[in-house]
């Protein structure tokens, strides 16, 4: 069985994308919250992708994908708690969360899915995420008293229904039957969680480049070209506007949903047509690990959501009892640049309810010493990362010094960027780009 984290020696295109739909069970290799028992943990910060979801995209001409988008107990997948889940978040309508949240549905509840919007599988890979993060975090460490309070939780999300329901299901499964009156999202507009600093034209210029770097590479692909071909005539349309829809956002729907592909008088959509797309992602994304256009776009993406990151460590490191346990509820996007700034360079693509977490610990023998511990999906990554690979060599404790990641994000990812801008500002505003 390949490493989950990082790339198969050989790639099938269709192992890749059931991989992309896998539902995580509870028992799956889980390595949240190991450390030598002298070590306690501080607090915990979760990226999450938002779960199973109907494409964003209709392949022209076809019948969409008849996908039930209520929650039900004897649907597959299921989870326990789901009816539970139900129930609280009908509870839910006065919550207090930051515009325009406060006009989203909490729960997706529509017979036939609307696009984009979460399924019953996407609510299920959260619950058990939550469920998973609860037996290690809150019952073996901790991390939280009984009586927590509303300002030891962060919560974050997008302004998409799916990634609210998403964060509320993790968040449901992490604390069940939570008090309404405790939990605040806050909103957050830009999809690489930037907030106040989201203006950077150098960033912008990265990825213009890497845009052009992915045209240029699907222009040589004439068995991509053919394939596009093929399927515009089955669905009757010019090759452009098959696609400008996006296939195979919508094909990946019908794979993990177990539908079969669109058919029409002149044919149908065939798994043949999605291994040749399915092929050329994964030969992307080779490329794009080779180029580093988007490792120069994701330091300058990710570096807003890392400083605030490093922030909360080094006030929890100071004895406050704040966000002990942050949550951000966002896309394949924003996970896909934090795991390339970090060095992650081999980490799959970011599947629907993957979750990449922070971890900072205290040795109770040296209270002064705080480490971290980096995972991907259960995984721990941290000596993967570029600014602890070598750490372990050294030192035989599990974990990286926190420092290594503070002095990673104040200084060293500049320094990966070329030229001599030492702040976010000016490695942002840089001339002769």
């Amino acid at each position: 069985m390949p490493d989950p984290v990082t790339e198969p020696p050989v790639t099938d295109p269709v192992y890749e994308a059931l991989l992309y739909c896998n539902i995580p069970s509870v028992a799956e290799r889980s390595m949240e919250g190991h450390a030598p028992h002298h070590f306690k943990l501080v607090s915990v910060h979760v990226f999450i992708r938002h779960g199973d979801r109907y494409p964003l995209y209709v392949i022209p001409k076809t019948k969409r994908p008849e996908i039930d988008c209520t929650l039900v107990a004897n649907r597959k997948p299921y989870h326990p708690k789901l009816e539970a889940f139900v129930s609280h978040m009908s509870k839910g309508s006065g919550a207090s969360f930051e515009s325009p949240l406060n006009s989203l549905p909490l729960y997706p509840n529509h017979p036939l899915c609307e696009m984009g919007e979460l399924t019953q599988t996407g609510v299920v890979q959260h619950l058990q995420n939550g469920q998973l993060l609860r037996d290690i975090y809150l019952k073996k460490h901790k991390l939280l008293p009984n009586d927590w309070s509303a300002d030891q939780l962060y919560l974050e999300t997008t302004g998409k229904s799916r990634t609210l329901q998403s964060g509320l299901a993790l968040l449901y499964g992490f604390l069940p039957d939570f008090d309404w009156k405790k939990i605040y999202f806050r909103h957050q507009p830009s999809a690489l969680f930037c907030s106040g600093t989201c203006y950077c034209p150098v960033r912008n210029q990265y990825l213009e480049k890497e845009q052009r770097r992915q045209y240029l590479l699907r222009l040589k692909n004439s068995q991509l070209e053919k394939t596009y071909g093929e399927m515009a005539k089955i669905v009757d349309v010019p090759t452009k506007q098959l696609r400008a829809a996006n296939p195979i956002d919508s094909m990946l729907c019908h794979l993990c949903h177990n539908v079969s592909f669109p058919c029409t008088r002149n044919g149908c959509v065939d798994m043949e047509h999605f291994k040749v797309i399915k092929t050329h992602q994964i030969e992307d994304e080779r490329e794009r690990r080779e180029k580093k256009l988007y490792l120069g776009y994701s330091l300058l993406g990710a570096h807003p959501i890392l400083n605030q990151t490093i922030g909360r460590m080094q006030r929890a490191t100071e004895g406050r009892k704040e966000e002990l346990f942050a949550l951000y509820s966002a896309h394949d996007v924003t996970l896909s640049p934090v795991l390339s700034a970090l060095g992650l360079s081999e980490a799959r693509f970011p599947r629907f309810a993957a979750r990449l977490i922070f971890e900072l610990w205290q040795d109770r023998e040296k209270p002064n010493e705080h480490s971290v511990r980096i995972l991907y999906n259960g995984v721990d990554v941290t000596f993967h990362t570029s600014f602890c690979q070598d750490h372990h060599k050294r030192s035989p404790k599990p974990m990286c010094p926190l420092e290594n990641l503070v002095r990673f994000v104040k200084r060293d990812m500049f320094v990966a960027l070329g030229g001599s801008s030492t702040n976010y500002y000016d490695a942002c505003h840089r001339e002769g780009f």
